[in-house]
């Protein structure tokens, strides 16, 4: 491994900066790239148990920044594509996510739907402020759930 590599890994590990590199790892993880942030939730927590409620925070409130990022990429996005031109499947979505408005929000905590759900929510012009606050309460009951059924496992 390349030391300059290894001087970041350093930096980052949760040991040493456990909160603030919890928070840019949900950040991270709730944009569309491919990270997980319960392994470093979870990591964290069975490390040092009195950071339960404040790392379970610092990842809602990172993960739900992310979501975010999505919502107003999804926003942008809206202005670069054809509105007038919608397939059958961005019909069927709109309908529902219309009928269930921003509470659809709430399902962003779900894998692989989740974060592409917050841009859709942006690109469909779903209210910021209670996407947020739908984005904001399932995250938490997300990372409550997974980290207190992790550390009943482990």
């Amino acid at each position: 491994m390349p030391a300059w590599l290894q001087l970041i890994l350093d930096f980052f590990a949760l040991p040493q900066h456990g909160l603030p590199s919890l928070f840019l790892v949900a950040f991270f993880s709730a944009t569309l790239l491919p990270l997980g942030s319960e392994p470093a939730l979870f990591g964290l927590v069975k490390l040092n148990m009195d950071l339960l409620w404040p790392a379970i925070l610092v990842a809602t409130v990172g993960n739900t920044l992310g979501g975010a990022v999505d919502w107003w990429l999804g926003y942008g996005t809206h202005h670069l594509v054809d509105p007038q031109k919608k397939s059958h499947a961005h019909l069927t979505a709109l309908r529902w996510l219309e009928k269930v408005g921003p509470k659809a929000c709430l399902l962003s905590w779900l894998p692989l739907v989740g974060d592409p759900l917050c841009a859709v929510a942006g690109w469909l012009r779903l209210p910021f402020w209670p996407s947020l606050l739908y984005m904001t309460i399932g995250k938490f009951f997300r990372y409550v759930s997974m980290t207190l059924l992790l550390l009943q496992v482990f």
